[in-house]
């Protein structure tokens, strides 16, 4: 199974023991995790911003990487979701071929779908790392 974690995933993942840190473990092990360079730009801009990206974020974030299969956004024919700044994780889903993309963006959540691409809570994704 291919999946792709949006940034508010892997920055609650990065920033504080919880759930999406044990969702994002457990994929880690059990799927092909894909990721796009704005992706991970924003994530670190995101833990910098937040004074988040200290000597263990980043080396966090480095193992992540190294597990990620990276992908270059595909242009996508037209705006595909309400808030523009999300299409570019649409569109990394896209490139990745991605099975599943794993949000907390109620903006992505609300398609629950794009292109066959189910788009899932961290929550209904563990459930179907479960099933």
């Amino acid at each position: 199974m291919r999946v792709l974690f949006d940034t508010n995933v892997l920055f609650a993942a990065f920033t504080a023991k919880g759930f999406c840190e044990d969702v994002a473990d457990e994929a880690a092990g059990a799927c092909l995790l894909v990721w796009s360079l704005p992706l991970r730009e924003e994530l670190e801009g995101s833990l910098q911003r937040n004074n988040k990206l200290g000597p263990g974020a980043w080396a966090a974030l480095a193992a992540y990487a190294q597990l990620c299969e990276f992908v270059v956004p595909a242009a996508l024919s037209a705006p595909a979701c309400r808030d523009p700044d999300d299409d570019v994780v649409l569109a990394t889903a896209l490139s990745g071929r991605a099975d599943n993309l794993v949000t907390g963006d109620d903006d992505l959540l609300t398609l629950a779908r794009y292109h066959g691409i189910r788009i899932l809570s961290p929550r209904e994704f563990w459930e179907v790392l479960a099933a």
